[in-house]
């Protein structure tokens, strides 16, 4: 019995892992770590919103139950982009 090669990959975008220092982001085979002190949105969010992440435009991530828009250049330099939204908050 031979097997055949798997299909085409359909998602190159995932969330990986989730720790209490912030969250590790699969994209296009790089991982990437936002720390919750540069992506405070994350930290208090629920799981399944956090998992919750989409690609609209190529370099363009949105988590669309949490409302934030990221893209990769300010995931790869969040020190070139200082915060300018206030926390939510999550009961």
């Amino acid at each position: 019995m031979t097997s055949k090669m798997p299909g085409i990959t359909i998602s190159n975008l995932e969330v990986s892992n989730i720790s209490k220092h912030g969250l590790w982001l699969i994209h296009d085979d790089q991982e990437y770590f936002l720390p919750y002190d540069q992506f405070p949105w994350f930290q208090d969010a629920p799981i399944k919103h956090i998992f919750n992440v989409e690609e609209p435009h190529p370099g363009h991530l949105y988590w669309p139950d949490l409302d934030v828009d990221l893209s990769l250049e300010i995931i790869q330099h969040p020190e070139q982009f200082p915060l300018q939204s206030s926390l939510k908050s999550y009961p």
